[in-house]
């Protein structure tokens, strides 16, 4: 038997002052396709904008549906917009945000399981990390370099 210890690092800064400039922006696009959600049963808001190696910034949005749970997260909005899209485009980073009707969301929200194991299939196919910032509606901030980090142990099509 062997025992392992498994690491991450993460970057967490205090408001959307202390990010770089492109990350400020892709921020900023988060909580603008945020706004647009469409969330009448959970009343929780999220969004997603994804930064491609080209320039252009995609945007996703949670979609929720009465046949729960037929509705769809953001950042798999996000990620399968950019796709279909940019088929051959490398994804650099990606904004998440949330927010919701009930109460202030006041600290950072990371993406759900299905979204992390979606994520990371495009960065194992990609070669290239995709850098994470996620975010509540206010509060801190936390960025990591790969969104593998947030995921060890993945399961890819190298199992298939």
């Amino acid at each position: 038997m062997k025992k392992i210890e498994i690491t991450t690092t993460a970057t967490i800064f205090d408001d959307v002052s202390q990010l770089t400039t492109e990350d400020a922006f892709l921020i900023q696009k988060a909580v603008e396709a945020r706004q647009k959600a469409y969330a009448p049963y959970s009343k929780f808001n999220v969004g997603a904008a994804i930064l491609l190696d080209n320039g252009h910034v995609i945007l996703g949005n949670n979609q929720e549906s009465a046949a729960y749970p037929s509705g769809m997260c953001a950042e798999r909005v996000a990620i399968w917009k950019a796709g279909s899209e940019f088929p051959n485009m490398k994804v650099k980073k990606i904004a998440i945000t949330a927010a919701s009707e009930n109460t202030t969301v006041n600290k950072p929200v990371g993406p759900c399981g299905a979204c992390r194991q979606t994520l990371s299939e495009y960065e194992i196919n990609q070669k290239h990390p995709i850098e994470i910032i996620f975010m509540g509606e206010v509060g801190k901030i936390i960025k990591t370099e790969s969104l593998l980090s947030l995921l060890p142990f993945s399961f890819d099509s190298s199992y298939l």
